[in-house]
């Protein structure tokens, strides 16, 4: 998720380690990491920043399978059914750490989106995508599914462009069967849901820049484990075919579009931050850094400007 003063090229990332419970700090010129929080709480996967750093949880899950678990199969040896993620936030200045969706508040939190006062967030196992104020208040559900599709109704990456939602529903591992839909805000969580593209690998996170719509896809190869744009569909159309610009990651997760610079920060659960120039760009492709644990949701912003 990108932030920071329009046209202002990123100087900082901050990047969740799932396994550690940390939100990290990196340099996008050295690759130097540090650790900006080091308590998270269980499982984060999305994060944002304006003046603070807001992060979800999926929460404490139940190991069903410890064989799959040893060999690295966190998606089909954990159970997140549970209800115990959250919505978090620090205070860049200050330090002070707050809950704005305590631990409970709902199931599985997955990627964050930030647009004007509000947070939204998709809800794996709830199978819902949600908002909230910054300030905890007017919490309300904008994507309600029913459940009778399984794993094919989990929502996970979510953006915002005016009125307009947009998220995945990621489908079975490596299932050829995700998607990714739009409604409209004012109309949820009644209106219209619009199908833009189906029959993806498995797409996670979501960005939208200057009509363009950029998702991560931790699905199988080809058009999996990859970074993907496309035209924004007019209503009613159904997307055209993505443009690959990227592959061969290691399960893509987070996703940061830094137009200014021409560039997109990728993520994955091999633990690399991978740079990927945009179209247009003269820069060279390239991993940042190697954190040597799985890395979900990342942010960018410019930290040095004058005050």
């Amino acid at each position: 998720m990108t932030s920071g003063p329009v046209g202002t090229p990123f100087d900082t990332l901050y990047v969740l380690g799932i396994r550690s419970r940390r939100i990290l700090e990196v340099d996008v010129e050295t690759g130097a990491v540090s650790t900006f929080v080091d308590h998270t709480g269980p499982a984060p996967d999305g994060v944002v920043v304006s003046d603070r750093v807001y992060w979800t949880t999926m929460g404490k899950p139940t190991v069903v399978d410890q064989a799959l678990l040893d060999a690295g199969d966190r998606e089909r040896s954990l159970d997140y059914t549970a209800r115990n993620g959250g919505v978090h936030a620090v205070d860049l200045s200050s330090g002070e750490t707050v809950d704005v969706v305590p631990a409970g508040g709902i199931t599985t939190g997955k990627q964050l989106a930030l647009a004007g006062e509000w947070l939204y967030w998709g809800d794996r196992e709830g199978m819902k995508v949600s908002r909230v104020r910054t300030d905890g208040t007017g919490m309300s559900d904008l994507v309600v599914n029913d459940g009778s599709g399984g794993v094919a109704d989990w929502c996970v990456g979510v953006a915002v462009e005016g009125d307009h939602l947009y998220w995945t529903q990621k489908g079975p591992s490596d299932g050829d069967a995700g998607r990714i839909l739009r409604t409209r805000i004012s109309a949820a969580p009644d209106g219209e849901h619009e199908v833009l593209w189906d029959d993806l690998p498995e797409p996670i996170d979501l960005e939208v820049h200057d009509g363009y719509l950029y998702w991560t896809d931790r699905g199988a190869p080809p058009a999996g484990n990859t970074l993907n744009r496309a035209p924004l569909p007019a209503p009613g159309d159904a997307g055209a075919d993505p443009e690959v610009l990227a592959g061969g990651f290691g399960e893509a997760i987070g996703l940061a579009v830094d137009k200014a610079a021409g560039l997109a920060y990728v993520t994955d659960l091999a633990g690399t931050i991978r740079v990927v120039p945009l179209p247009g760009s003269s820069a060279a492709e390239r991993v940042l850094a190697d954190l040597g644990e799985p890395l979900t949701g990342l942010a960018g912003t410019r930290k040095d400007l004058p005050a």
